[in-house]
């Protein structure tokens, strides 16, 4: 059984092997929140984490947002991130909620349930509808998305890529 849960300080070695898991594969995004290598402060990344999804000192451009981790069986699986609203860029490009898995766990069902679940999540913060957008060649996530009753908008290109954007309507 899958759980999202906000992550700890006790999590740190289990975060990083992820982060250089997908770094590894070109993705330099799995921990957020300002996330840096070169931060030795785990414990502040933790702090920022929880005051991002609280909305608490933001940095320019950020809006708040809720960051899961996914665990099976005690295994951090993957992390979904929750965008409480929307900019311009995540209107456009990024959505409200964004998610990934580690390769060691993929091909699972684990990214339809932490969809499923954060979707659950952003009707409990008052979203009626969310933006999930993946990018055209990303076959996987097209059917994760799908499966959660996402319905495609439109495609836009950016930075050399078409993104897919969805509307899952919530409530």
């Amino acid at each position: 059984m899958m759980i999202l849960r906000m992550p700890t300080v006790a999590d740190q070695l289990s975060l990083l092997a992820a982060h250089r898991e997908l770094a590894s594969e070109g993705h330099d995004e799995f921990l957020l929140n300002d996330f840096s290598e070169d931060d030795t402060d785990f414990d502040g990344y933790i702090r920022r984490v929880i005051d991002y999804s609280l909305g608490r000192n933001l940095t320019e451009g950020h809006v708040p947002a809720t960051f899961f981790v996914a665990q099976v069986g005690g295994h951090i699986v993957g992390r979904v991130s929750i965008r409480h609203e929307l900019n311009d860029f995540l209107e456009n490009y990024g959505g409200h909620i964004g998610y990934m898995v580690r390769p060691g766990f993929r091909r699972n069902g684990y990214a339809t349930e932490m969809l499923k679940q954060a979707l659950e999540y952003s009707k409990s913060i008052g979203l009626e509808r969310a933006l999930v957008t993946c990018d055209d060649d990303n076959v996987g996530s097209q059917k994760v998305i799908e499966a959660n009753r996402g319905v495609l908008e439109n495609k836009l290109f950016h930075h050399g890529v078409w993104k897919r954007r969805y509307w899952i309507q919530i409530v």
